[in-house]
């Protein structure tokens, strides 16, 4: 009597968990948005309400959400007793690439997420590349000479362009040209620059038309 009674108790509990009424998805909560909206990340989700919590499929609605292109990563768990939680990690522009009209934000992975019609976030540098995308070492080298940048500086560039990987410049709003060379030692580059520009800015430096700090031990001012 005791084995049936156990029995039944199993398979009280497995109905229960797999298609009772009780422990179902109730809410679909998205955490961490900056532009997506919920609505748009619950929608690509695919979780429907009423949905048992143990058959919700959180390895395919990761995939599904990572499927949207402003989407870094996603992690789908379970919060019982009735609800289903999406942690969105957003990309965040570091540049902006292609021509006026049709220009497309890309991250610090050489990423293409978005389109932009209008003028590019704050501090979203345009980048002037020949074929911009993650496998393209121009594009890469490009995004981190201006990622390396503090965002007060970075907002006084009004354009970056890598002929390659090993030529990148910058052009700031005065229209001092920066001369970059490639990408390594891109920290102690901005370093260099932000210490020039704010002896320039208090007059101990004569304003320049171009800056190297391709050799950042070593700054030319011209």
């Amino acid at each position: 009597m005791q084995a049936v009674a156990a029995c039944v108790g199993v398979a009280l509990l497995a109905w229960l968990l797999l298609a009772g009424p009780v422990l179902t998805v109730r809410a679909v909560q998205v955490d961490g948005l900056a532009t997506l909206s919920a609505d748009l990340v619950q929608e690509a989700a695919g979780i429907g309400g009423g949905t048992p919590l143990l058959r919700v499929d959180v390895d395919a609605a990761e995939a599904r959400v990572a499927r949207l292109p402003q989407v870094a990563s996603v992690e789908v768990t379970r919060d019982w007793p009735a609800s289903v939680v999406i942690t969105v990690v957003e990309r965040v522009p570091v540049a902006v690439v292609g021509e006026p009209g049709r220009r497309s934000l890309i991250d610090a992975e050489g990423v293409l997420f978005d389109t932009v019609t209008g003028s590019p976030p704050d501090g979203v540098v345009p980048l002037d590349v020949r074929s911009p995308g993650p496998d393209d070492a121009a594009t890469l080298a490009g995004i981190a000479a201006v990622g390396s940048l503090p965002a007060d500086v970075r907002k006084q560039v009004t354009g970056a362009a890598a002929s390659s990987a090993d030529d990148i410049s910058l052009t700031l709003t005065d229209g001092t040209v920066v001369r970059w060379g490639d990408a390594s030692e891109s920290d102690a580059k901005a370093a260099a620059l932000v210490g020039l520009l704010e002896q320039i800015a208090d007059g101990s430096l004569e304003p320049a038309g171009t800056i190297d700090v391709s050799t950042p031990a070593a700054v030319v001012l011209r």
